[in-house]
């Protein structure tokens, strides 16, 4: 029985032509700058975002890691979503390595951080404060799409007071996707984007960071330092090439499911419908049963994330299927029915 596995769309797995580009990638020393299918990634995503360089990592978590040592230096701070991802999910990198200091804010409904907020959480030039360099912003969140005006307003903003502007863009092309609009009109608002391939774009392994070529030769440096630096990557960067070609348009299939997903399981009695956004459903499910709900999911092939909330991320990709759905459906309709 296939396994249907909605704890995340990090989970896919590369497909046979997937494989067969990786198999095919010319490669050589990417420290050295010589492995040739990483440049072409590296050519591709500068180009097609708008920017003058790139860096191909290993994870997002690095790629905006470096993007804040890039932009501050020891004793500045960043303005973040109180719930972000470079804030809350990433083990504190950018203060642990970087002596650099959060400041979050809380943010609005639809993930984005309200001006006024971050007005006033600017510090003035004073000794006693950090020195407030960058704003940084996430997008998806929660899989909602950043309003687009918005995106230009904040960039206004960070302009006018002369702050960097960071885009942790994880899922950069389900936002554009589910904005209609390319990728490149979301990213052009940004000094640096962030834009993770191994998610909903299937690849196994990779981000990359784009922007200045200033400020990606200090990102460079910062991977070598952070233990980064790869060698014949190009099989890996192959991956995303292929991911790229053929596997952003289909986002919309991931969107679609889960809005299936959703409306399906609005219907079940003891399930409570929080909200739906690209490729993320939010349900509420009694906390008392959560432990056994996961027990009958799990004997049904279908594996969710349980933490210690009764709010559940069922979350579609590219290995999800309609018949996924309705097999997810099914199964949890018949725990409530049963119980």
């Amino acid at each position: 029985m296939k396994v249907i596995d909605l704890r995340s769309d990090t989970v896919t797995r590369p497909g046979a032509a997937m494989r067969d580009a990786m198999h095919a990638a010319a490669v050589g020393d990417d420290v050295y700058g010589e492995d040739p299918t990483v440049n072409a990634l590296q050519q591709r995503l500068a180009e097609d975002l708008g920017f003058e360089a790139a860096l191909f990592v290993p994870t997002g978590t690095q790629s905006n890691l470096l993007a804040l040592l890039a932009h501050c230096e020891r004793g500045d701070e960043y303005l973040v979503g109180m719930d972000a991802h470079t804030y809350k999910f990433e083990g504190g990198g950018a203060a642990v390595l970087g002596s650099i200091q959060p400041q979050p804010i809380v943010q609005a409904e639809d993930g984005s951080l309200p001006l006024d907020r971050l007005a006033a959480a600017i510090k003035p030039i004073d000794p006693h404060f950090a020195r407030t360099r960058l704003l940084a912003l996430e997008n998806t969140w929660h899989g909602r799409p950043l309003p687009l005006d918005y995106l230009r307003q904040a960039g206004e903003f960070a302009r006018e007071r002369g702050l960097g502007y960071h885009l942790d863009g994880a899922r950069l092309f389900n936002a554009a996707v589910a904005c209609a609009v390319p990728a490149r009109a979301i990213a052009r608002h940004f000094d640096t984007v962030s834009v993770c391939l191994s998610k909903g774009l299937g690849a196994p392994v990779g981000s990359v960071l784009v922007g200045p070529q200033a400020l990606i030769d200090k990102a460079r440096r910062w991977r070598k330092v952070c233990g980064g630096g790869w060698r014949q990557a190009g099989m890996l960067a192959a991956a995303c090439l292929h991911a790229l070609d053929h596997h952003v348009d289909r986002l919309a299939d991931d969107h679609a499911r889960a809005a299936r997903l959703a409306s399906a399981l609005a219907t079940v009695d003891g399930i409570r419908l929080l909200g739906q956004h690209t490729n993320m459903v939010f349900i509420d499910v009694p906390a008392e049963r959560l432990r056994a709900l996961d027990a009958h999911l799990r004997q049904a092939g279908i594996r969710i994330s349980i933490g210690y909330l009764p709010t559940l991320r069922l979350v579609t990709h590219l290995d999800v299927d309609d018949d996924d759905i309705g097999r997810t459906v099914e199964a949890f309709a018949g725990f409530f029915a049963a119980t």
